[in-house]
């Protein structure tokens, strides 16, 4: 969903510039316009156009997009509302403002909006328990605080499963498969205190639009029809496929290649959280209904202190970290030069959408396009530095000490929400706060006050308290790691083994797995670090190791791709430590360090030597294997792999830091 804005992924290739709109004036002249447009913001047509068609054809090209539609609205009125490129580059069918789009997780809004219409009508309270709307559905809570509408809405559920309740599929295009018989099935459980960390949320919007429904007593797609798109006069815009949509429907081109793929569906039918499709035309309407206050040709489509929920922050990693309004986002708020800007960004499989509202310059822009690049994050930064640049000089912050007595309390690993497989460790050296993970690597911290650091590259950390005064989160506003989209946790050793001595080798390793919840006790107090383990106990800590999602539906496609290679697989039979290197290399697919040398002495099955051999050269291997001078090592392929020895190779694999190989 969020992959407009994950600069740590950017596929960049070149795309044959017949696929672009000419441009209908060079850039010296764009550039020559900027002092008068910066001004006045977007007012003529002709200037818009002069910026952005040279902007289109450069963009485009570095992330190979094929076609995307751009409009652009202010003061009530539509400037520009234009297609560039191929909607279909097979067939030559260009890109228009009827072309439609997935608009994906700009659904949300949507979404946010219906349920802002009843609690108008007063049937939702959005400070009470929303269980009360969900027909009967009770939530799994583990932390006794109720979840409300107004949680879900601000990404503040606290759900442990918050891309986990909703599977995509080509398959599902032509299935019905209503909320009613689905969330049943899928439900997540609360594990945070609600309104306590901030996580983007699929799942908790789907819970939305079900009380919509259940509020209502409206189908969802019904509703969002009668009360949403009719009276906007959006007639191209639906949250099912409708045959007439899917006709103009852009083509979904994914991967490096621009691979021709088939449109996903979803289950359930009705997605609340991202399944609507749209127009640059219809979209304008919707922006310029926002951006009049929740009304429309002299309609009242939502009130205006709804509206105002909508477009005011109400969630906050700082007092100048704005994070979530009921719907909106405000990710890079460095990128909005100063205004209040609210944002919605959305993404399927080939189709990629961002909406723009500057509220208090009564200015927004819409574009949709058919891959899933991050051509929109660029096109936010240059139209806001165009438009709206930034007026206030950067003022350098005053750093402050930090002891490391004070550090102390900051110390720890730390869990993103969100994608658990996002792990930080945080601690303490040479007089500075150290930051590492697996996307930004190692960063010195510098504080501005106790809840605020700045790293190396001048990217905010937000640390927030429970209510206890315990560090318990953070929030990394790193470029890099805008697909996370989440507080990260800190996770917690809540026991000590009395069979773990306080030498061993392994005790770092088990204390981690402790604290994510990956391996725990065998019995009582007793790690049992020299047991064994089964091939199906290994799997399960496996996939949390990993942090993958594990719902109905997708058991099976996780374990098979553990299993791939290996002969005779047993759950409930020994685990050898050949089967579990080539499990975690299954998932890891790395490729031997080729400037490392490595030798494997010992005798391993030939399905498993590859595989011991990648993870060796890449320094995962449990401290009782010995690597020579000259790369030499036994890795006891066929011995049982031992507790202890798992929870290293699995720390080691998945954790927050790579160890160096290290040599006798």
């Amino acid at each position: 969903m969020k992959k407009v804005i994950q600069k740590m992924s950017l596929v960049v290739f070149l795309l044959s510039t017949t696929l672009i709109t000419a441009c209908t004036q060079p850039l010296g002249a764009m550039e020559s316009n900027q002092t008068a447009s910066s001004i006045n913001g977007p007012v003529d047509a002709k200037e818009v156009e002069a910026f952005a068609d040279p902007l289109f054809a450069e963009k485009m090209k570095k992330y190979n997009v094929n076609g995307s539609s751009f409009v652009v609205v202010r003061d009530g009125k539509v400037i520009v509302n234009k297609g560039y490129g191929f909607a279909n580059k097979e067939k030559k069918i260009p890109v228009d403002k009827d072309t439609v789009f997935q608009i994906a997780s700009v659904s949300k809004t949507f979404t946010a909006l219906a349920a802002m219409q009843q609690v108008d009508a007063g049937k939702i309270d959005l400070h009470g328990n929303v269980e009360e709307y969900l027909g009967g559905l009770k939530i799994p809570n583990t932390t006794g605080k109720p979840v409300t509408m107004y949680d879900l809405l601000t990404y503040t559920s606290g759900i442990d499963l918050p891309d986990g309740i909703a599977i995509t599929g080509a398959k599902y295009i032509d299935q019905d498969i209503s909320m009613d018989e689905y969330l049943p099935k899928h439900m997540p459980t609360v594990i945070r205190p609600p309104g306590e960390a901030y996580t983007y949320d699929n799942s908790g919007f789907l819970l939305a639009g079900y009380a919509v429904e259940n509020a209502s007593g409206i189908p969802f797609a019904e509703y969002m029809d009668e009360k949403v798109f009719k009276p906007l006069g959006m007639t191209s815009t639906s949250v099912r496929f409708k045959p007439e949509l899917l006709k103009r429907m852009a083509a979904n081109y994914v991967g490096r290649k621009g691979e021709l793929r088939p449109p996903e569906g979803r289950t359930p039918t009705d997605g609340p959280q991202g399944s609507i499709l749209s127009t640059g035309e219809d979209m304008a309407k919707y922006m310029i209904m926002q951006l009049q206050n929740g009304k429309f040709d002299g309609k009242e489509i939502v009130s205006e202190k709804s509206m105002d929920l909508m477009h005011t922050y109400q969630v906050f990693a700082d007092k100048d970290i704005p994070i979530t309004t009921v719907g909106f986002e405000g990710y890079f708020p460095e990128l909005a030069n100063g205004q209040h800007v609210v944002l919605k960004g959305g993404n399927m499989p080939g189709h990629s959408s961002l909406m723009v509202l500057v509220p208090e310059q009564k200015t927004g822009f819409f574009m949709s396009y058919n891959n899933d690049s991050f051509l929109s994050s660029d096109i936010y930064k240059e139209f806001m530095d165009h438009y709206f640049p930034e007026t206030k000089a950067t003022v350098e912050p005053v750093y402050l000490p930090l002891s490391e007595k004070d550090a102390q309390k900051y110390f720890g690993i730390y869990q993103n929400t969100r994608i658990y497989s996002s792990r930080t460790s945080i601690s303490y050296e040479n007089g500075s706060l150290m930051f590492e993970d697996e996307i930004n690597g190692k960063q010195k911290l510098r504080m501005i006050h106790p809840l605020l650091f700045v790293d190396e590259e001048g990217e905010k950390i937000a640390f927030k308290k429970d209510q206890n005064g315990n560090i318990k989160y953070f929030y990394y506003a790193s470029p890099k790691g805008a697909a996370l989209v989440a507080d990260s946790q800190k996770m917690e050793v809540t026991q000590t083994y009395s069979d773990v001595p306080t030498n061993s080798r392994y005790k770092s390793y088990i204390n981690n797995l402790n604290a994510l919840s990956i391996m725990g006790a065998k019995t009582g107090s007793k790690f049992d670090p020299t047991g064994t383990m089964t091939q199906g106990e290994f799997t399960d800590a496996l996939i949390k190791a990993h942090g993958q999602y594990v719902f109905a539906g997708s058991e099976d496609g996780i374990r098979q791709q553990l299993a791939a290679g290996i002969p005779n697989l047993n759950p409930s039979a020994p685990i050898t430590r050949q089967v579990a290197a080539v499990m975690i290399q299954n998932l890891k697919q790395l490729e031997p360090v080729t400037t490392t040398k490595t030798k494997l002495q010992d005798t391993a099955d030939a399905w498993a030597k590859d595989a011991i051999t990648a993870l060796v050269s890449q320094g995962i291997v449990d401290p009782d294997t010995k690597i020579g001078a000259d790369g030499s090592f036994t890795f006891r392929a066929k011995d049982l792999l031992k507790r202890q020895e798992a929870s290293a190779l699995l720390d080691l694999a998945f954790g927050y830091y790579s160890l160096p190989i290290k040599r006798n």
